[in-house]
């Protein structure tokens, strides 16, 4: 039996501990210990080696992160599910690979991504008392069809169908959003790239858009990727993380008198494009614009944190921190011009699947039980929150829900993961798989965004002749030997878990 230590755990987390170890789902006794809250800051196309405490030849000072790290276990091998928001985001929530569902993104004026039967993990939260709560970007899709006009002709740009303000009535309520999956109360903007331009509080936005997008400010790095479509008037883009910090703390100091324990999912904007610190912020790293709006972010996490301490709400709340994806393809420059690797020692950025693009920062905080200052090594998923919580809070799982989640909480308590395998992909047929430390790229390359020639040349990244490669991470962390010509079993190997894993669920451990 897994040696299970209680570390200055206060009398209810010991006995939830020790149900823990004994293994047993005695839900009736976990259902009368005070549950923990569950806080998860999800960051927006931050790099494995962006934080200071994991990488360090990192250029970024990020200080709170860093402490929040060395306050709880920081996990070397956590993945998300895909290359790219919108997918990662469905599994974080559902406890399932996002290929079972799609692949891309939801664009501009997208439907929800949900189907009505799915369990998500604020719904799963909320069935057993907990208040939830999403401030942050959604990009998970709402029905916007119901407040849009019979009227409205939209005019195609590109691969964009833009809509004026006037199509909309903005009074009616957007169904299908985060009300409808399991959070009470939402605030954000959506996407902050997307239109519409203006905030979303609950189901209603805020203030109605009346002109077409302008980007404002310009981006101190990148382009401004905002698709266009309507706007308020005076929208700044570099103002949305700091209202989206001042929403999710005071969403905080009001539980202080609340009996009910909670879930806040606080997705942000950042450092996704476009890159936006605030003026005091700008020129505070040696990264540029990027290294500063890493550094501001983290300077809000510090914010919110410490909101969490005064509150009375830090001895009983999982803090979770992670991201979903790798860097956008900027790093690549940031390299050659500032000498700062987003992706640490991993090969590859966002939408790739070798390494970079979805092994990611990933920080667990529960005071008394998960220990202090800890690291592992074993094999995380973001999908494996949601049977993790399960079994923290006595819930069991339906059958058809959280298909592909696995219960870590063996692996935070500092022993073994429950998964030696996983399945990554960004777009359709385009998959790498896992086991153990061998992984498939069941594809000539593991790139979609590509890489610049200079940077392949430097790294000496050649073509690969073959159609798929095959590496060992635990001497080849950085994807450079491809074996898949001397390792020709591994490779049947792989590719048949590969399709047994497409064709059908795989068993959720308990």
């Amino acid at each position: 039996m897994t040696d299970f230590r209680l570390v200055s755990a206060t009398p209810v987390l010991a006995a939830i501990l020790t149900l823990l170890a004994g293994r047993q789902f005695w839900f009736a006794e976990l259902a009368n210990a005070e549950r923990p809250n569950l806080v998860i800051i999800y960051a927006d196309d931050m790099g494995f080696g962006d934080l200071g405490v994991q990488n360090p030849d990192s250029k970024i000072a990020t200080p709170h992160l860093d402490a929040l790290a060395r306050q709880g276990m920081r996990f070397t091998d956590a993945h998300s599910s895909s290359g790219i928001c919108t997918p990662s985001r469905y599994a974080l929530l559902t406890g399932r690979y996002h290929w079972r569902k799609m692949h891309g993104i939801v664009g501009a004026w997208g439907d929800s991504v949900f189907a009505d039967e799915r369990l998500t993990l604020p719904e799963m939260l909320k069935s057993q008392g907990y208040r939830t709560a999403c401030i942050g970007k959604w990009h998970l899709g709402f029905d916007w069809s119901a407040i849009r006009k019979p009227s409205a002709k939209p005019v195609k740009s590109g691969r964009n169908l833009v809509y004026a303000a006037d199509d909309f009535d903005w009074t009616q309520p957007i169904p299908s959003g985060p009300l409808a999956h399991g959070f009470d109360y939402y605030f954000g903007d959506d996407v902050p790239n997307f239109p519409p331009y203006t905030w979303i509080e609950n189901d209603h936005v805020t203030t109605a858009p009346t002109i077409p997008y302008v980007p404002e400010p310009r981006p101190t790095e990148g382009a401004p990727e905002g698709r266009p479509g309507p706007m308020v008037e005076g929208w700044k883009q570099d103002a949305v993380m700091p209202r989206l910090t001042e929403r999710a703390v005071a969403w905080i100091e009001n539980q202080r008198n609340s009996d009910q324990p909670f879930f806040l999912y606080w997705p942000w904007t950042s450092p996704h494009a476009p890159i936006v610190p605030t003026t005091d912020w700008q020129g505070q790293t040696d990264v540029g614009g990027y290294g500063d709006f890493v550094a501001q972010s983290d300077h809000h996490a510090g914010e919110f944190l410490r909101a969490l301490d005064e509150n009375g709400f830090r001895e009983n709340t999982i803090v979770i921190f992670t991201a979903d994806n790798g860097p956008e393809k900027y790093a690549y420059d940031r390299i050659r011009n500032h000498e700062h690797y987003s992706s640490g020692p991993l090969r590859g950025g966002k939408r790739d699947i070798y390494e970079g693009g979805h092994r990611v920062p990933f920080l667990v905080r529960w005071p008394g039980v998960v220990e202090a200052g800890t690291i592992t090594e074993g094999l995380m998923s973001q999908i494996d929150i949601m049977a993790t919580m399960a079994r923290i809070i006595g819930f069991e799982l339906p059958d058809a829900a959280a298909d592909d989640s696995h219960d870590q909480m063996e692996l935070w308590m500092g022993g073994a993961s429950a998964r030696d395998s996983i399945v990554h992909n960004t777009k359709k047929d385009h998959y790498a798989v896992r086991r153990d430390n061998w992984v498939l790229i069941d594809a000539p390359s593991g790139y979609v965004s590509g890489v610049p020639d200079w940077f392949a040349e430097q790294e000496g990244f050649e073509k690969n002749p073959h159609q798929a490669a095959l590496f060992d991470l635990s001497v080849d962390v950085g994807q450079r030997e491809n074996l898949f010509a001397q390792e020709t079993a591994r490779v049947r190997e792989l590719q048949d878990l590969l399709q047994q894993t497409r064709k059908a669920g795989e068993v959720r451990s308990r």
